[in-house]
Protein backbone atom coordinates (compact mmCIF):
# COMPACT_ATOMS: atom_id res chain seq x y z
CA UNK A 1 0.00 0.00 0.00
CA UNK A 2 1.35 3.54 -0.74
CA UNK A 3 2.00 6.57 1.75
CA UNK A 4 2.16 8.66 -1.31
CA UNK A 5 -0.74 11.15 -0.90
CA UNK A 6 -2.88 11.10 -4.56
CA UNK A 7 -3.07 14.99 -4.22
CA UNK A 8 0.39 15.93 -3.50
CA UNK A 9 1.58 12.75 -5.99
CA UNK A 10 -0.63 15.12 -8.88
CA UNK A 11 1.11 18.37 -7.92
CA UNK A 12 4.47 17.15 -7.93
CA UNK A 13 4.17 15.21 -11.48
CA UNK A 14 2.26 18.88 -12.64
CA UNK A 15 5.67 20.49 -12.69
CA UNK A 16 6.36 18.63 -15.69
CA UNK A 17 5.08 20.55 -18.72
CA UNK A 18 3.31 17.96 -20.91
CA UNK A 19 1.54 18.67 -24.83
CA UNK A 20 -1.53 18.40 -25.28
CA UNK A 21 -2.78 15.85 -28.40
CA UNK A 22 -6.13 15.01 -29.44
CA UNK A 23 -5.96 11.27 -29.87
CA UNK A 24 -8.85 10.29 -33.32
CA UNK A 25 -9.92 7.10 -35.16
CA UNK A 26 -13.08 6.14 -37.21
CA UNK A 27 -14.58 3.02 -38.31
CA UNK A 28 -17.71 2.17 -40.49
CA UNK A 29 -18.46 5.92 -40.37
CA UNK A 30 -17.84 6.25 -36.55
CA UNK A 31 -15.95 9.23 -35.28
CA UNK A 32 -14.02 8.29 -32.12
CA UNK A 33 -11.71 11.33 -29.97
CA UNK A 34 -10.26 11.37 -26.76
CA UNK A 35 -7.22 14.34 -25.46
CA UNK A 36 -4.60 12.84 -23.65
CA UNK A 37 -1.38 14.51 -22.16
CA UNK A 38 0.53 11.61 -22.05
CA UNK A 39 1.90 10.87 -25.57
CA UNK A 40 5.09 10.36 -25.93
CA UNK A 41 7.88 8.91 -28.10
CA UNK A 42 9.28 5.12 -27.99
CA UNK A 43 11.48 4.22 -30.11
CA UNK A 44 12.91 5.64 -33.45
CA UNK A 45 13.56 2.02 -34.73
CA UNK A 46 11.01 0.79 -35.18
CA UNK A 47 8.84 4.48 -35.28
CA UNK A 48 6.59 3.84 -32.13
CA UNK A 49 4.78 6.35 -29.87
CA UNK A 50 2.54 5.85 -27.13
CA UNK A 51 -0.04 7.37 -24.49
CA UNK A 52 -2.04 6.26 -21.48
CA UNK A 53 -5.58 6.24 -20.97
CA UNK A 54 -7.31 5.72 -18.17
CA UNK A 55 -8.47 2.55 -17.79
CA UNK A 56 -11.64 4.48 -16.80
CA UNK A 57 -12.73 6.03 -20.27
CA UNK A 58 -15.23 5.78 -22.42
CA UNK A 59 -13.51 7.10 -25.23
CA UNK A 60 -10.60 4.86 -24.97
CA UNK A 61 -12.71 1.09 -25.80
CA UNK A 62 -14.14 2.75 -29.03
CA UNK A 63 -10.53 3.61 -30.19
CA UNK A 64 -9.22 0.44 -29.48
CA UNK A 65 -11.70 -1.49 -31.06
CA UNK A 66 -10.45 0.42 -34.62
CA UNK A 67 -7.02 -0.82 -34.84
CA UNK A 68 -5.23 2.45 -35.19
CA UNK A 69 -5.30 6.12 -34.13
CA UNK A 70 -4.08 9.73 -35.25
CA UNK A 71 -2.45 11.69 -32.73
CA UNK A 72 -3.54 15.66 -33.41
CA UNK A 73 -0.67 17.32 -31.29
CA UNK A 74 -2.46 20.43 -30.60
CA UNK A 75 -1.20 24.15 -31.70
CA UNK A 76 -1.22 26.80 -28.45
CA UNK A 77 -4.19 28.77 -30.51
CA UNK A 78 -6.25 25.41 -30.34
CA UNK A 79 -7.18 24.94 -26.09
CA UNK A 80 -11.26 24.84 -27.31
CA UNK A 81 -10.23 21.39 -29.17
CA UNK A 82 -9.25 20.29 -25.61
CA UNK A 83 -12.22 21.08 -24.08
CA UNK A 84 -14.54 19.75 -27.01
CA UNK A 85 -12.86 16.22 -27.22
CA UNK A 86 -12.57 16.09 -23.12
CA UNK A 87 -16.63 16.26 -22.67
CA UNK A 88 -18.57 13.28 -22.96
CA UNK A 89 -21.04 13.88 -25.94
CA UNK A 90 -22.27 11.60 -28.27
CA UNK A 91 -20.65 13.16 -31.04
CA UNK A 92 -17.55 15.32 -30.51
CA UNK A 93 -16.80 15.66 -34.20
CA UNK A 94 -20.73 17.35 -34.78
CA UNK A 95 -20.47 20.76 -36.86
CA UNK A 96 -16.44 20.87 -36.77
CA UNK A 97 -14.89 20.38 -40.44
CA UNK A 98 -11.97 18.23 -40.62
CA UNK A 99 -9.84 16.81 -43.03
CA UNK A 100 -8.21 12.70 -43.24
CA UNK A 101 -5.04 11.16 -42.95
CA UNK A 102 -3.97 9.04 -45.43
CA UNK A 103 -5.51 5.98 -43.41
CA UNK A 104 -9.07 8.31 -43.73
CA UNK A 105 -8.57 9.06 -40.10
CA UNK A 106 -10.18 12.55 -38.46
CA UNK A 107 -7.52 14.70 -38.46
CA UNK A 108 -7.93 18.31 -37.34
CA UNK A 109 -7.38 21.65 -39.32
CA UNK A 110 -4.04 23.50 -38.04
CA UNK A 111 -2.91 20.97 -35.60
CA UNK A 112 0.80 21.48 -35.31
CA UNK A 113 1.52 17.74 -36.20
CA UNK A 114 -0.44 14.55 -36.93
CA UNK A 115 1.23 10.89 -36.56
CA UNK A 116 -0.91 8.37 -37.61
CA UNK A 117 -0.35 4.77 -36.02
CA UNK A 118 -1.72 1.30 -36.05
CA UNK A 119 -2.14 -0.18 -33.04
CA UNK A 120 1.08 -2.38 -31.71
CA UNK A 121 0.21 -3.19 -28.01
CA UNK A 122 -1.96 -2.42 -24.94
CA UNK A 123 -0.21 -3.20 -21.44
CA UNK A 124 -2.51 -2.58 -18.16
CA UNK A 125 0.00 -0.31 -16.00
CA UNK A 126 -1.69 0.63 -12.51
CA UNK A 127 -5.26 2.72 -13.14
CA UNK A 128 -4.28 3.56 -17.00
CA UNK A 129 -2.51 1.51 -20.02
CA UNK A 130 0.11 1.61 -21.96
CA UNK A 131 -1.15 2.07 -25.89
CA UNK A 132 2.10 1.90 -28.01
CA UNK A 133 1.93 2.70 -31.99
CA UNK A 134 3.53 1.87 -34.73
CA UNK A 135 3.43 5.05 -37.20
CA UNK A 136 2.40 4.34 -40.51
CA UNK A 137 2.63 8.51 -41.63
CA UNK A 138 2.68 11.66 -40.09
CA UNK A 139 3.11 15.79 -40.95
CA UNK A 140 4.21 19.04 -39.44
CA UNK A 141 3.45 22.94 -39.94
CA UNK A 142 6.33 24.69 -40.71
CA UNK A 143 5.44 26.77 -37.62
CA UNK A 144 3.75 27.43 -34.20
CA UNK A 145 3.87 26.25 -30.91
CA UNK A 146 2.53 23.50 -28.87
CA UNK A 147 -0.23 23.85 -26.62
CA UNK A 148 1.24 22.60 -23.22
CA UNK A 149 -0.14 21.70 -19.98
CA UNK A 150 1.46 22.76 -17.10
CA UNK A 151 0.69 23.18 -12.97
CA UNK A 152 -2.87 22.19 -13.57
CA UNK A 153 -3.56 24.90 -16.38
CA UNK A 154 -2.89 25.77 -20.60
CA UNK A 155 -0.10 27.40 -21.59
CA UNK A 156 2.08 28.61 -24.73
CA UNK A 157 5.43 27.96 -25.02
CA UNK A 158 5.72 31.10 -26.82
CA UNK A 159 4.63 33.01 -23.50
CA UNK A 160 7.56 30.88 -21.61
CA UNK A 161 10.10 31.73 -23.71
CA UNK A 162 9.13 35.50 -23.83
CA UNK A 163 9.13 35.68 -20.04
CA UNK A 164 13.00 33.79 -20.02
CA UNK A 165 13.90 36.89 -22.77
Amino acid sequence: MSTIDPRHFRNVLGCYPTGVCVVTASHDGARHAMVVGSFTSISLDPPLVGFFPDKKSSSWPQIAATGHFCANILAADQKHHSSRFAAKAADKFEGLEYATSPAGLPLLHDVLAWIECSIASVTEIGDHLLVVGAVQALEMRDSGTPLLFFRGGYHDLADCIETQA
